[in-house]
């Protein structure tokens, strides 16, 4: 069933209401993407997807310049702002009114993002690795999403959600108002693991915070059908209807318009009386 509960984002001082699921559109700017159709380099290909992301339905932009896929080439921090930053002017200029996030593990691309380009969210696929991102995000009032992104020594959902309680209880001490929770699929994690995580999605709102699942094209669906990322929306449409069952408030996809009428149609589904 769809999420009941409704959770709000303070975006730059406009609230951003989770009343239902939402979609954010993935923006690669990187030329190693797992994902090869996801890669936009040039200004025209940017301009084509930012206004795909929105016209499809996409409710967030997330703009990534450093590949986090196993075995991606190591990108320098100086690069990695300069793709940002090539891409945010272009974004802003196209769709200014566009809630766009930054995914980084960086405190300094987070904070150079949100001062030159307003008010963004931060994706931090991480957890938190760099020391100064807690006290960044708290300190600038930004939208932070947390991910699990060690891998398991034990049972995995239980030292999971251990270790989320620990770090959202670190990020309230600083002050941190707004906190969505991303378990991290792919990231440190066996193909069971991370089905074991999806079928236990429900306990991660025992937070009360809004989960992120991006699970969009990956391994984990790539190794069970026996495909390529270019023949995985089927599978991540299954996975995608799961999520939101189960209580997921945003989903991060290449395909926006795909996952949009899942939406649409769980919604129908929920409003209909028997």
């Amino acid at each position: 069933m769809l999420n009941s509960e409704s959770y709000f984002l303070n975006i730059g001082g406009q609230l951003l209401v989770l009343s239902q699921p939402i979609v954010m559109g993935i923006l690669n700017i990187t030329p190693d993407s797992f994902f090869s159709d996801s890669r936009k380099q040039t200004e025209a290909e940017i301009v084509q997807r930012v206004q795909q992301i929105v016209d499809e339905g996409g409710s967030i932009v997330d703009i990534g310049g450093y590949s986090t896929r196993p075995g991606a080439t190591e990108v320098s921090e100086e690069e990695e702002l300069k793709r940002l930053q090539y891409a945010l002017k272009i974004v802003r200029r196209e769709a200014p009114n566009a809630i766009v996030s930054i995914d980084t593990f960086r405190a300094s691309i987070a904070k150079q993002c949100a001062e030159e380009y307003g008010a963004v969210i931060i994706n931090d696929v991480s957890g938190g690795i760099d020391p100064d991102m807690f006290p960044l995000v708290a300190r600038m009032e930004l939208p932070y999403i947390l991910s699990y992104a060690e891998p398991a020594k034990e049972s995995i959902v239980p030292e999971m959600l251990k270790r989320l309680s620990k770090q959202v209880a670190e990020l309230r001490t600083l002050g941190q108002k707004d906190i969505i929770l991303d378990p991290g699929f792919g990231f440190g994690k066996s193909l069971e693991d991370n089905y074991k995580v999806m079928n236990s999605l429900e306990a991660f709102q025992s937070f009360n915070l809004p989960v992120l699942v991006g699970v969009s094209r990956k391994s984990m669906i790539q190794r069970v059908l026996g495909c390529t990322p270019q023949e995985a929306l089927n599978g991540t449409t299954i996975l995608h209807t799961l999520a939101i069952e189960k209580g997921a408030s945003i989903l991060r996809v290449h395909d926006v318009k795909a996952c949009m009428e899942v939406i649409k149609i769980l919604h129908k589904c929920s409003s209909i009386s028997v």
